[in-house]
């Protein structure tokens, strides 16, 4: 593997000893001078983890020194985000982000949801749909009144239940 790893200097930054030498080298504290408190052996093992991990550097002279690039080299490792396409673009951790301009868009984003949130043949009443809907926005009457106007869910006319159009 090339560079550094992210789980090596989690790891390290994991370590209580590892994690406050770090800080105290950032900061510029000499290496005689970090983790004074400590016993040699634990101050070995938290200079080796962050050495290992590429947060710490050792120079020729014996000090060391936070590495100025290791945060941006992890960042430039993580693959690009893919963009995203279809429905899913209107959606964020399944729930609705924006709803989409374009009619057809937003029925068939709407069909989805009702599909998802109703069997064939199943009622519900308001209740059970409001509490299946909150899952996809925080606006269920908004999302219940498209699922109705798009023609995607019936209401019967006192609103008491329901059910997926036939």
């Amino acid at each position: 593997m090339n560079g550094p790893h992210w789980r090596r200097v989690l790891a390290a930054l994991g370590n209580a000893d590892a994690r406050i030498a770090y800080a105290q080298i950032v900061l510029g504290a000499a290496a005689k001078d970090v983790l004074p408190e400590v016993k040699e052996q634990r101050r070995v093992r938290a200079f080796a983890a962050l050495t290992e991990s590429g947060l710490v550097q050792q120079q020729a002279s014996g000090g060391l020194v936070a590495s100025d690039s290791i945060f941006r080299d992890l960042l430039a490792q993580q693959p690009r985000r893919q963009p995203r396409t279809g429905l899913d673009r209107f959606m964020r951790l399944g729930r609705i982000e924006q709803y989409p301009a374009n009619v057809a868009e937003r029925r068939a984003l709407l069909a989805r949801i009702a599909n998802e949130i109703i069997e064939p043949g199943e009622t519900l009443t308001e209740r059970q749909v409001n509490e299946r809907l909150l899952s996809y926005t925080d606006d269920v009457v908004l999302l219940r009144r498209y699922l109705v106007d798009f023609g995607l869910l019936q209401r019967t006319r006192t609103g008491s239940s329901y059910s997926l159009m036939e």
